[in-house]
C-alpha cells in the first residue's frame, strides 16, 4: 500500500487528518519542491503550489523537476508529476498577496526568495506562515534549526528581514528556518544536501503544526 509506512508511523486518523488538509506553498525552487515532495509522498495531496519561472540548466544541482525540462514552466511540471496538485503561474508581488484569499488554506509555506513580498506575508499572515530563510552558500544541513527569527544569526538574508519587519512595527513571536552557517562564498553557490534539508524541515514543521505537536 502507496501510504502503509506513514500510517505506521503517524497512525490512521492522523493520517485522515492529512488528507483533510488544505495548503498552498509559494515559491516551488530548490526549498520548495522537497517540501512538495516530501508532503505529497505523506499523503498530503491538496497543495496549491505559486511561481512564475521556468527551468534553467542553473536550478539542475537542487531542483526538483528541472531535469529533462529546461525552459519549462516550473508549475507545470510539477502537476504532471503531482496530478493533485493545483497550480498558479504567478509571479508573487505585495499586490497579488493583497488580493489573494488564504482563507481556506492550514498553513502557508513560504519559500520565496524576494525580501518585500517575503516580509509582507510574514507581516499580514504570520499565524499561520512556515517560512524559510534562503539556503545557499552553506554545506552542513546539521547547523539549520527552527527558531525565533528575533533570535537569528549568521545570516544575512534573514537581518534584512528582521530589519523591515522591525521598522513596520512587527515585534511578534514568529519562527524561521535558517542556518547558523557562515556563508562559505559571496556567489550564490547551492548544494542539494542543505536545500534539501531546508525543504524537509518546512514539511516537517508543517506536519508537526498539525498534530499539535509541541517543539
Amino acid at each position: 500500500m502507496q501510504y502503509d509506512r506513514v500510517k505506521k508511523l503517524f497512525g490512521d486518523d492522523e493520517f485522515k487528518i492529512f488528507q483533510k488538509t488544505k495548503l498552498i506553498l509559494l515559491g516551488i525552487g530548490g526549498v520548495g519542491s522537497f517540501a512538495l515532495d516530501t508532503l505529497y509522498n505523506t499523503g498530503i495531496t491538496n497543495i496549491t503550489i505559486v511561481d512564475f519561472d521556468t527551468y534553467e540548466e542553473s536550478n539542475m544541482n537542487r531542483q526538483l523537476g528541472s531535469h529533462g525540462n529546461i525552459g519549462r514552466i516550473k508549475v507545470e511540471v510539477l502537476k504532471e508529476k503531482y496530478p493533485k496538485i493545483e497550480i498558479i503561474n504567478q509571479k508573487i508581488t505585495d499586490i497579488w498577496i493583497d488580493n489573494f484569499d488564504f482563507s481556506s488554506y492550514a498553513y502557508i509555506l513560504d519559500a520565496i526568495d524576494d525580501i518585500n513580498p517575503k516580509v509582507h506575508l510574514i507581516e499580514k499572515y504570520f499565524e499561520k506562515v512556515i517560512t524559510t530563510s534562503g539556503s545557499a552558500k552553506r554545506m552542513d544541513p546539521s547547523l539549520i534549526e527552527y527558531k525565533s527569527i528575533w533570535d537569528t544569526y549568521n545570516d544575512p538574508f534573514i537581518k534584512k528581514i528582521r530589519k523591515k519587519l522591525k521598522e513596520k512595527n512587527f515585534h511578534k513571536k514568529f519562527k524561521v528556518i535558517f542556518s547558523s552557517e557562515l556563508a562559505l562564498c559571496a556567489e550564490k553557490g547551492s548544494f542539494q544536501g542543505v536545500t534539501g534539508t531546508f525543504g524537509f524541515m518546512m514539511a516537517s514543521i508543517t506536519i508537526q503544526n498539525l498534530l499539535k505537536i509541541k517543539k
